[in-house]
């Protein structure tokens, strides 16, 4: 965990290879993943640099197994795994110099891969090109046995019912004397027709078309086609239609011809006598069989093919991204000298050596005896990556923190801290014992599914929970353990030790409504603690809310201050590890006496009130009848006086004769000041504001000299806060009296940006500003602990009574239907909405309330030229 504190340590340094051993040392680094490359041509485009031919065809390589890819999924075919990534980058048949990779390394690998996919994607294409006009004619002669059948149809039914209502026309001419001229017409007057098909998703514009450019002058109908056509270049089925249209004019007949080639329509010509239809039907049957029986065996070549294709496509896949990445990182190095490539990087400084040793090897592999240099920069270096070497739990913390931000360069890794805190503090908004449960089992199930999930392709959402499965477990364990604190399970207190109140009469069964429950024991002893969490009692008492919201208020102040105050700490050790004293002295210093002055002793009084036996306190200012019951109480901590009975003859446990009028002040002995005299508990809040508001004045003090220790407090807090504004711009404006003040900006050419010291100032008075009022404005924001943990519980209360026991008294049907709608608003508001709103707050409070005092999230993330990684992200 030490290691995963701070960034792992990095070193700049400057490799010189011979270009003939330059793609054995890449093919090698990259199965190391501890380099980074930096880009030495950043002035030359892509096409310029030295190695683009290559990338070329490496990315037309990639382009055809993309179609090889694109052909296997249209036959629903699986592309077989590669296996593990590891196993494949450590392929002797792969590795750089050994026996079996003589002729497959570097462009030799490069030039059999592109003659092997060549080949097959020669054969590929010519069977598709051979399938697609095959299917052409195949659809053709479909199309045509479709249009003889259905255009029989027509003629038998539609055309010989036109010839009669035409011959009607002819026979009884209209008032007008158009008779003559019908009779002239007859002997020429005859139909003509066109057939064909189109599509059913164009069928309604085709005829609108028709019917508007012949006004209405065309007689058209339709026939659905019962098979699906095949289309030749996407493979999808068409649903299409037969179509005759009857005319009468050759004007008529060169739109529909027009008409018909807009959309795509097939025509096809039908004779006029019914028994050469017939003939060509006969005809067209035996052709159809034999086009489809030649279809059928293209479609088993292609299929045989991509049966092939589908074993091997993976590895070929990652053999081509293995090789575009060696050359795409030598185009980073720059050739300085003829057959020399030079090349700076990134590297972890304890794999230093390795690389080292790798590059020597290389070179020893192809036999030259050049020494290739692997020499240290001196600094100024750009600006250093930050890398953290996580497992598989904390892989999810670490990728939490860095969707925020990437920590600077050894900076204190937030992510630490947020393994332990995150899922502490979603526990605490989301305690239940039941509904932690299941949140805790669908962890444990994600982990079971551990190997099988990391081998397999997963969905976004599916890669997001396998990614944080070991988070979800430790957030259903802390809902767990939290739901134990509270005694909370289904909204229902669980009685595991037996409670340590009593009511009067419980035993009978007869308790009416205001008594009072009793401890079991006195006050402190071991018989009027619960073991462990809350009282069980508390959940059928009358004044539950009112003591939870006291207890989880409470709770939420005390961690948000402690998370906060640990968040301040870490800038100190910020500031101690970069060797920054003035930020130590200045900054860190005056925070911590601001914060400690006053949140932090907000939470000693937290606890304090707490500890002190408050029965004890007030019964020591009570007037009491010596000759009572209660006189020599066991409440009573203290010595029992008598006192001389004077005035009411009623004394304190402590000696004191009561008087009548006699106030809290005169009658308790504590004498700590104040209204109380520290005899009755104080309201916090009221407390804490008169710090502020009454500097030395305490209504209600719990020790003595209160008054003074929190005038001195006020007056650190407000005494840190001038120091924490003015102290480093002064020191700095000394400092650079005769010299500018410059900013180190993070880009490689060390630029600078002057600042004055108004700059500065300004700068530290946001700083200033912002860290005071974040004090106030993040204390309260942790306040949706008590909050969420509240909804939480009613919620659950609520569905509980109204969909159970509102229910049970009925009948069994009325049980069922209850539990029903119990179980399904519980799963759906309680089990999916509420675990989202408890992760998304408790996300908040990490990133806002505590990152901001002390975390930059500007840093460069490492990025380490690996073939796992690149391969992992194409896949």
């Amino acid at each position: 965990m030490a290691k995963w504190f701070r960034s792992e340590p990095m070193e700049y340094i400057s490799i010189i290879l011979n270009e003939d051993a330059a793609h054995g040392c890449l093919a090698d680094l990259g199965k190391l993943e501890a380099v980074q490359f930096s880009d030495l041509n950043p002035d030359l485009t892509p096409f310029q640099r030295r190695y683009v031919s290559y990338v070329r065809r490496c990315d037309e390589l990639e382009r055809t197994l993309r179609y090889f890819v694109q052909e296997i999924e249209r036959f629903d075919l699986e592309i077989e795994s590669a296996g593990h990534v590891d196993n494949f980058l450590n392929d002797p048949s792969l590795v750089p110099g050994s026996q079996d990779s003589s002729e497959k390394s570097g462009a030799r690998l490069l030039e059999s891969l592109e003659n092997e996919l060549g080949n097959y994607d020669t054969q590929l294409r010519e069977l598709n090109n051979f399938s697609e006009k095959l299917t052409t004619e195949y659809n053709e002669k479909v199309e045509l046995h479709e249009v003889l059948d259905k255009a029989r149809r027509f003629f038998m039914i539609d055309a010989p019912r036109l010839a009669a209502a035409e011959q009607d026309t002819l026979e009884f001419p209209d008032e007008e004397g158009w008779g003559l001229l019908g009779q002239r017409r007859e002997q020429d007057m005859r139909f003509s027709s066109i057939t064909g098909v189109i599509s059913n998703d164009e069928k309604a514009r085709f005829e609108r078309m028709i019917f508007r450019s012949t006004r209405g002058n065309v007689f058209i109908r339709f026939a659905n086609i019962d098979q699906a056509i095949t289309d030749p270049h996407t493979g999808m089925s068409v649903e299409k239609s037969v179509f005759i249209i009857f005319y009468k004019s050759a004007v008529i007949e060169a739109k529909l011809v027009k008409i018909c080639s807009a959309f795509s329509a097939n025509r096809y010509s039908v004779p006029d006598d019914p028994s050469k239809v017939d003939e060509m039907l006969t005809e067209n049957a035996q052709e159809l069989v034999d086009s489809r029986t030649v279809l059928l065996r293209n479609q088993a070549a292609r299929f045989r093919m991509c049966q092939l294709l589908a074993r091997h496509t993976e590895k070929w896949t990652w053999i081509v991204l293995k090789e575009k990445a060696v050359y795409h990182s030598l185009n980073m190095f720059k050739a300085d000298v003829s057959g020399i490539l030079r090349g700076e990087a990134w590297v972890l400084a304890e794999e230093r050596e390795k690389v080292r040793r790798i590059i020597m090897q290389a070179h020893a592999n192809v036999c030259i005896t050049m020494q290739s240099v692997v020499d240290y920069v001196p600094q100024p270096w750009p600006t250093p990556p930050t890398h953290f070497v996580t497992n598989k739990f904390t892989y999810g913390y670490q990728e939490f923190v860095n969707t925020y931000g990437i920590p600077r360069y050894r900076e204190a890794n937030p992510a630490l801290f947020t393994a332990a805190t995150f899922p502490f503090l979603f526990g605490v908004m989301y305690g239940d014992i039941g509904h932690g449960l299941f949140l805790f089992c669908a962890g444990l199930f994600l982990l079971y599914k551990e190997k099988e999930n990391d081998n397999a392709k997963l969905g976004e959402m599916a890669e997001g929970l396998h990614a944080g499965r070991y988070m979800i477990t430790m957030m259903g364990f802390f809902a767990i353990y939290a739901g134990f604190i509270y005694n909370d399970c289904f909204s229902l207190g669980l009685n595991f030790f037996g409670s340590r109140y009593v009511f009067e009469n419980q035993e009978f069964g007869s308790i009416e409504e205001g008594t009072k429950a009793t401890p079991i024991g006195s006050y402190g002893s071991d018989e009027s603690v619960y073991p462990f969490g809350l009282d069980p009692i508390w959940h059928v008492s009358t004044n539950e809310l009112l003591f939870f919201n006291s207890f989880k208020m409470k709770l939420s102040v005390i961690f948000g201050i402690m998370q906060m105050f640990m968040g301040t700490c870490l800038k100190g050790l910020n500031a101690v590890y970069f060797g920054e004293k003035l930020d130590f002295l200045f900054e860190f210093l005056p925070m911590v006496v601001f914060a400690s002055s006053l949140f932090v002793y907000m939470v000693f009084l937290i606890f304090l009130k707490w500890s002190i036996d408050w029965n004890s306190r007030m019964l020591s200012a009570t007037c009491l009848d010596p000759a009572g019951d209660t006189w020599g109480s066991p409440d009573f901590n203290g010595e029992w006086t008598m006192c001389d009975k004077n005035g009411t003859g009623l004394c304190t446990p402590s000696g004191y004769s009561c008087q009548t009028g006699d106030l809290t002040v005169q009658k308790c002995p504590l004498d700590y000041g104040g209204s109380g005299d520290g005899c009755q508990p104080p309201n916090l809040i009221t407390t804490l504001i008169n710090i502020a508001l009454q500097p030395g004045d305490v209504d209600e003090p719990m020790y003595a000299g209160q008054d003074y220790v929190q005038s001195i407090l006020l007056l650190l807090a407000f005494g840190s806060v001038p120091v924490l504004l003015l102290a480093k711009p002064y020191l700095l404006s000394q400092k650079h009296q005769y010299q500018p003040i410059t900013h180190h900006g993070d880009d490689e050419d060390d630029g600078h940006e002057e600042e004055s010291f108004g700059e500065i100032l300004i700068h530290q008075a946001i700083e200033t500003i912002e860290f005071v009022l974040g004090m106030v404005s993040n204390t309260a924001s942790y306040l949706r602990l008590w909050a969420l943990s509240l909804a939480h519980t009613e919620l659950a209360t609520v569905f509980w009574e109204k969909a159970m026991l509102s229910t049970l008294n009925m009948n069994w049907f009325a049980a069922y239907i209850g539990f029903g709608v119990f179980a399904g608003v519980t799963c759906g508001v309680l089990l999916m909405m509420d675990v989202l709103e408890c992760f998304l707050h408790a996300l908040r409070l990490h990133w806002v309330e505590f990152q901001n005092k002390f975390f930059k999230a500007d840093g460069v993330r490492f990025a380490p030229y690996s073939f796992k990684q690149i391969i992992k992200e194409a896949s």
